[in-house]
């Protein structure tokens, strides 16, 4: 089976293009493509990646495994996993590593909604790790 060659007429509307215009349309047309991509990545989250969040943290597998399951069965991983830890430990005024422990414990669920109030400022963080945040 051979291909018709129809190069010529699909590049009508391109061929009074520049080449700058033609990149331009390109990022254009690329934006397009991968914006709602992004903006997927951006406002969905899983567990497995929730998981992984407080893996970097410094969390250790089991106590990310329950840290997340909680916070799911709250309604929060929306919110992030990372994000409830960090909320507890500004409202608790402990250390990062702490609060999670505690929840993953099952311990501060029923503060929720008061917890999650909490706002993250820079001071704030430095209560809590001592080091302008480089222990988070």
């Amino acid at each position: 089976m051979q291909r018709a060659d129809d190069f010529e007429t699909r590049r009508v509307h391109l061929a009074s293009l520049t080449e700058e215009d033609l990149e331009d349309r390109f990022w254009f047309l690329t934006e397009q493509i991968v914006d709602p991509l992004v903006g997927l990545a951006y406002n969905h989250t899983s567990p497995s990646i929730e998981r992984s969040v407080l893996l970097r943290m410094g969390f250790d597998s089991l106590t990310c495994k329950a840290i997340v399951e909680k916070t799911g069965d709250k309604g929060l991983l929306g919110k992030g996993a990372g994000q409830v830890v960090l909320k507890y430990a500004i409202y608790k005024h402990i250390p990062i590593k702490k609060a999670g422990k505690l929840l993953a414990a099952g311990e501060g669920w029923d503060e929720a909604d008061d917890f999650m109030a909490a706002e993250i400022t820079p001071e704030a963080v430095d209560e809590i790790t001592g080091k302008g945040g480089a222990a988070i």
